[in-house]
């Protein structure tokens, strides 16, 4: 009688936390916070519209939104700080 062994998984990449790489790795950007919109004056915030392309760091005004500032940017999406919170909105094909 024959037996199949099963397939030995690997626990991840190979590289386990706390290692010394991890004292080169370069450390998370801190979030900005609200109180950086807040101090902008209205001329610096560009009207969002979803034919226009932003960047990281962009000034947006929202018709429903308010002002915010472009966080992230993925493709087709970009998250924003408004005063109510983060949210993700669809901006133009790059």
């Amino acid at each position: 009688m024959s037996m199949k062994r099963s397939k030995q998984r690997n626990a991840g990449s190979g590289r386990q936390s706390g290692t010394e790489d991890d004292a080169w790795a370069k450390p998370p950007e801190p979030e900005p916070e609200w109180s950086v919109v807040e101090s902008k004056p209205d001329a610096s915030f560009l009207p969002f519209a979803m034919s226009t392309r932003f960047a990281k760091g962009d000034f947006i005004l929202h018709p429903k939104f308010g002002k915010g500032l472009v966080l992230l940017v993925e493709g087709t999406r970009i998250e924003v700080l408004f005063q109510d919170g983060k949210k993700k909105l669809g901006h133009a094909v790059p």
